[in-house]
């Protein structure tokens, strides 16, 4: 049997924009993803005033305090998610593109890759029927 582990570049931006690194955890690229939520929680510690924190946690609370953050902070928070959307993007990207490399088929020729559609290889010219075992 075998897997497609082939992941879906928009799910990775889509899982990113909920939490910076949660795109990363689905593409299993583990440092990337607890570099970038040590980045977001370093970074929320440090520019986030501690009178903004709600000292009993509500809904009421959370949206009173996420009102009441400093202009620079909710910049900077958003950079962050837009960055890590974009490196999740890239990540899975290139990762797709590899996997699309590895499973194509390739003349035992000349090493190039084929057209399913024809019996020879268009680059070297060699038949394919004469494949040597």
């Amino acid at each position: 049997m075998t897997v497609n582990s082939r992941k879906r570049p928009w799910l990775a931006v889509v899982l990113a924009l909920v939490y910076p690194g949660l795109g990363h955890v689905y593409l299993r690229e583990w440092l990337r993803a607890l570099l970038w939520f040590g980045l977001v929680i370093t970074s929320s510690t440090l520019v986030i005033p501690d009178t903004v924190v709600p000292e009993q946690p509500s809904l009421d609370a959370i949206v009173t305090a996420s009102q009441q953050l400093p202009t620079g902070a909710i910049a900077l928070l958003f950079a962050l998610t837009v960055l890590s959307m974009v490196d999740a993007y890239w990540v899975a990207s290139r990762n797709a593109h590899r996997h699309d490399v590895q499973n194509a088929a390739n003349c035992p020729f000349c090493g190039k890759e084929l057209d399913d559609d024809l019996e020879f290889c268009h680059w070297c010219t060699s038949r394919l029927d004469d494949v040597p075992n």
